[in-house]
């Protein structure tokens, strides 16, 4: 498995790990760090995130667990160079994203926002926790 940073042309494929429209997947590439997974030539899953007030918040993250776990590296060493914390949120029936976040050493930090009407669960990672 290799990690990039995502281009445009990954659009529609991020379009189909998200069940997004593909044009919210183009703004996503310009807007946030993106970085996908890739098997040969085949896009198997991403990470978007960007750094605000102290924490790197991952917006979006789509794989088979373990291609998320190791997705997850990605923000997670960013945030330790730069002493931040990590935050995402897991919809409730995301079990495959959640057992990838649970294994990269999150912790729970409560209960979300509902999206679409789905309930989320709060992940934080405090600096230097994925090494303990």
């Amino acid at each position: 498995m290799e990690i990039r940073d995502a281009v445009e042309a990954d659009a529609g494929r991020l379009a189909e790990l998200a069940d997004s429209p593909p044009d919210v997947m183009r703004n996503l590439v310009h807007d946030r760090t993106v970085r996908v997974a890739t098997e040969g030539e085949d896009v198997v899953g991403f990470v978007s995130y960007d750094a605000k007030q102290g924490t790197v918040h991952v917006t979006q993250l789509a794989g088979p667990t373990e291609v998320c776990e190791r997705l997850l590296t990605e923000p997670i060493t960013f945030a330790e160079g730069e002493h931040m914390a990590v935050e995402l949120l897991v919809t409730a029936d995301d079990s495959e994203v959640e057992a990838a976040v649970e294994a990269t050493g999150f912790t729970r930090s409560g209960s979300g926002p509902k999206f679409a009407g789905e309930s989320t669960v709060r992940y934080r990672l405090e600096p230097g926790a994925a090494e303990q």
